[in-house]
């Protein structure tokens, strides 16, 4: 099997990686390669049969504004659930009112 550090003349971040992965052989690398795909791929198949894609990542990303917003990570739920509740249009300003909700402001 040809040795993959021969060919690792590339990014400090790919080095890092192979290193930590202990990747030693170019065999190894695609392993790791298909094993990162086949578990994209089970996530896919598990959003798809629960929750759905989109309404699962809205939910992932609901959470993201309401970090970016200022919410403390003991507030997001908080947040999150007024955003839901309101049933509009989930915007920035939404996700800042409900923020100022949680706060009592």
């Amino acid at each position: 099997c040809t040795s993959y550090k021969s060919h690792s003349h590339g990014h400090p971040g790919a080095k890092a990686n192979v290193a930590l992965l202990g990747i030693k052989t170019a065999d190894d690398l695609a392993k790791c390669i298909a094993a990162a795909g086949l578990a994209q791929n089970l996530g896919a198949l598990r959003a798809l049969a629960t929750v759905g894609i989109q309404s699962g990542h809205m939910k992932l990303h609901l959470r993201q504004m309401a970090t970016s917003a200022g919410a403390k990570p003991e507030e997001v739920e908080a947040v999150v659930t007024l955003a839901k509740k309101s049933g509009k249009r989930i915007t920035v300003t939404l996700v800042e009112d409900a923020l100022r909700q949680v706060r009592g402001e």
